[in-house]
């Protein structure tokens, strides 16, 4: 296996690939740690805003509740004033001096008489409005129970998949770290470029039964050549990605194996 010893003669053309196909072999083991866990990730983070968007409706209805509260002390204060009014109407009736005065009082008695009932039908309108929110709030939180149950179960198999490979990811990220250095610059952007862009994340690829083993369009004999000359760091024209011959590749990868232990 290549190692991180610098040494101020450029290294050839073969050297750098097959330290790229090294490198890509243990790049290629940890997107398989990675892949393992899957959505799982994601799903604990979905799981995480949902939870916290559930709490914020409850602070959203607790708030109504409150508000709803407000109205009805409002409507009871008014009732309460009305009473007095009905009360101070009644007493004036006892004491008119003819019917206009006694009509007028009447009406009024009867006008703040409807308004009392406008203001319990209000009442009996906020009650069940307040009601109706502490049942949402009841439900929020069963739905909140019932997600943190999920959130719980998902956080403990991702935490399990992650102690079982931490160790694992850890050690091939750093022999990764310890290969980057011995690539030039400018095919190392490119063969992160390549690899970003590539759905199975591979950057550099073996001829397969002369063709590309990345998109698997035949490649030309004389370009084959140029492949096994090791002379030049050739690329596919149909997908871009490095190419190396097999026999190179399989140094390559009996080195990264050595660290990987194999797993393909």
């Amino acid at each position: 296996m290549a190692t991180d010893k610098k040494t101020d003669a450029p290294r050839s053309v073969e050297d750098r690939l097959k330290t790229l196909f090294e490198l890509q072999t243990i790049l290629t083991e940890i997107d398989r740690i990675r892949n393992v866990r899957g959505e799982l990730p994601k799903e604990v983070q979905d799981l995480e805003y949902t939870i916290e968007g559930l709490r914020t409706r409850i602070q959203r209805f607790q708030g109504e509740i409150e508000d709803l509260k407000r109205k009805r002390v409002d409507e009871q204060n008014k009732i309460e004033n009305k009473k007095l009014l009905i009360e101070r109407y009644r007493q004036q009736l006892d004491n008119v001096r003819n019917n206009h005065e006694f009509d007028n009082l009447t009406k009024e008695v009867e006008y703040e008489t409807l308004e009392i009932e406008l203001g319990e039908k209000n009442i009996t309108e906020i009650e069940r409005s307040i009601d109706n929110r502490k049942a949402d709030i009841a439900n929020t939180e069963q739905e909140i129970a019932d997600q943190t149950h999920i959130l719980d179960e998902k956080k403990s198999d991702l935490d399990n998949i992650v102690s079982e490979t931490r160790s694992e990811e850890e050690n091939l990220l750093i022999h990764a770290k310890k290969l980057e250095p011995l690539v030039d610059e400018r095919t190392l952007s490119a063969f992160k470029r390549i690899r970003k862009n590539a759905r199975n994340g591979l950057g550099i690829v073996m001829v397969d039964r002369n063709a590309c083993g990345g998109c698997f369009n035949r490649i030309p004999p004389q370009k084959q050549i140029d492949i096994k000359s090791h002379k030049k760091v050739i690329v596919c024209e149909y997908c871009g990605r490095i190419m190396i011959d097999p026999e190179l590749a399989q140094v390559a990868a009996d080195e990264a194996n050595k660290v990987t232990g194999g797993k393909k």
